[in-house]
């Protein structure tokens, strides 16, 4: 039997839902003596629990054609809610494809990097936290920018709380070599991934696909080469 591995930056989250949760369950025992209402309550609670705890887990996941560097990935579970061409001003600079992937609260929402690459950029951004699918959300939402490069391109993407999310982790270093299907932070709770690639990638997604961190593939970068 395999163990579910558990993100390191969320033990502190999971213990502070196990002691309130706890403590409820004290409270019901203690002050409601019907049965039939106070077993449902403390069910209810340990599931809670449980799923608290399953929420933060980090899949274990292969990631496809590892030696291709061409290959973008996606950053986490979700649902293709954006594929469009837009111009990104906070670091690139110009015209772009967007894909944006918009996680629900029962998505894996560790994130991952989408190529092997340099980081070139890292920047946290504070904010409100509207609804993460909101079309302002990634200007207006507490969120970090990160971009990776390599000799086929520039990957820049956007980790966006939403309205539950209260915290960001991001491990991106600027000057570190990083790689493809290696965990790159999370976000706690609903939130969305914008990613923005150059204009001649062939993107492999449309809007309403469902795609899984590591394994799906949303774009490929061009050849630079030929």
């Amino acid at each position: 039997m395999q163990w579910i591995k558990i993100d390191n930056d969320s033990y502190g989250t999971i213990l502070a839902s196990w002691v309130i949760c706890a403590i409820l369950i004290f409270l019901v025992a203690h002050f409601i003596k019907t049965v039939w209402i106070s077993l449902p309550i403390s069910a209810a609670l340990v599931v809670f629990m449980v799923f608290i705890t399953w929420f933060f887990r980090v899949p274990d996941r292969s990631t496809p054609d590892p030696e291709n560097d061409r290959l973008v990935s996606s950053v986490a579970d979700g649902k293709v809610v954006i594929v469009e061409k837009v111009f990104e001003k906070e670091f690139l600079q110009k015209e772009c494809i967007q894909i944006s992937v918009y996680m629900d609260f029962f998505d894996v929402h560790c994130n991952f990097w989408p190529i092997t690459g340099k980081v070139t950029y890292y920047k946290y951004h504070p904010g409100k936290y509207i609804l993460a699918f909101h079309e302002k959300a990634s200007e207006l939402n507490e969120h970090s920018s990160s971009c990776l490069e390599n000799e086929y391109g520039q990957v820049f993407f956007k980790q966006i709380a939403g309205t539950f999310a209260r915290r960001i982790v991001c491990y991106s270093e600027p000057g570190r070599i990083e790689y493809r299907g290696d965990q790159c932070g999370v976000i706690k709770f609903g939130s969305r991934i914008d990613l923005f690639l150059p204009l001649e990638a062939d993107v492999k997604v449309k809007v309403g696909d469902k795609v899984r961190a590591i394994e799906s593939v949303l774009a490929i970068l061009p050849d630079r080469q030929q």
